[in-house]
């Protein structure tokens, strides 16, 4: 495996007797970036999942997780895993929930008694730790979660899911976490149905739509694929409109406004000479960004999509 690759997959299929849940399945994911995986429910999103982590043995296909073929054992003490349906033993405190947990993945005593209180800080538990667990809020013990999945300092964190039960400001306090994962060179595989919080986070992403990727690369060049400017003037002259027309697609106008397709992005300094020539008093030319959702319909279709939560609010809601 390339050693800038926390994960890499080649061909990776997971069937069930006749039902195939995940077919040839291959991607690629840099080290230090947080990479978004995204599918409408039944996509094969969560088969992926586990057999990342292990839980599941591929049918066909290949794959490494931190340069180790999946399925490594001592990989698994440098991963953490939040998984969308999780119960943890309600009768245990917090602190001692992660204590069981960095003893699973193997830390010494000394290790665990000076980590446990950095976890249950950076999740805003720090008050909670004698707490027992099923006094917690659904939300808290999704804050829990993301302490456990922390707790080993991991290389590589895989998160399910982490802000469904989440209100706004929770949602906000798992951002600013992730992308302090991001700055301490920490990889995050965030698989999430809130396309407002992968437009926010991930450097990366993958769309999978019937065990399959069907789009996949860096979020901001895929939001810039519609390759459209945005133009506003003083006055956009019929004769000078028509020419436009000859050379570029003339998507909307207004007279005033016009939003113009063109099939590179670079065409925006032709575009400007040709308006500048012809005497257009402009007063802005800029790119035009794609919505995440947009994308997302127009990749999956939108009866697929129609399982997705695509709405861009804060209030949008999780479908499991």
């Amino acid at each position: 495996m390339t050693p800038d690759l926390a994960i890499r997959t080649t061909g990776l299929r997971k069937a069930y007797g006749s039902k195939v849940a995940l077919q040839e399945l291959t991607l690629s994911v840099p080290r230090g970036e947080v990479f978004g995986f995204l599918g409408p429910n039944g996509a094969g999103k969560t088969t992926a999942v586990k057999l990342l982590t292990g839980l599941a043995r591929p049918t066909a296909g290949s794959g490494w997780l931190l340069d180790r073929p999946l399925g490594d054992r001592e990989t698994r003490r440098r991963l953490g895993y939040l998984p969308e349906l999780f119960r943890f033993h309600e009768w245990l405190s917090a602190a001692e929930l992660l204590e069981l947990h960095g003893e699973l993945c193997g830390m010494s005593r000394q290790e665990r008694r000076k980590r446990i209180p950095e976890a249950l800080e950076l999740v805003g538990l720090a008050d909670r730790a004698k707490d027992r667990v099923g006094t917690f809020s659904k939300g808290m013990q999704q804050r829990l979660g993301l302490a456990q999945a922390l707790i080993n300092r991991p290389e590589l964190v895989i998160l399910d899911e982490p802000t469904s039960a989440l209100d706004p400001i929770g949602r906000r306090d798992v951002r600013v976490l992730i992308q302090r994962l991001k700055s301490e060179g920490v990889t995050v595989f965030l698989n999430s149905h809130l396309l407002s919080e992968i437009e926010l986070v991930c450097d990366r992403v993958a769309i999978v739509d019937r065990g399959r990727v069907v789009q996949e690369g860096r979020l901001e060049e895929l939001l810039t694929l519609s390759h459209e400017l945005d133009i506003r003037t003083n006055g956009l002259p019929e004769a000078v409109l028509a020419g436009l027309s000859r050379h570029w697609k003339v998507h909307e106008h207004d007279g005033q406004h016009i939003v113009l397709g063109v099939p590179r992005p670079d065409d925006a300094a032709e575009v400007t000479r040709f308006l500048v020539a012809h005497g257009v008093d402009l007063l802005e030319l800029r790119p035009r960004r794609a919505n995440l959702e947009d994308l997302f319909l127009q990749w999956i279709g939108g009866e697929d999509a129609a399982s997705l939560d695509v709405h861009p609010s804060d209030a949008a809601r999780s479908v499991a």
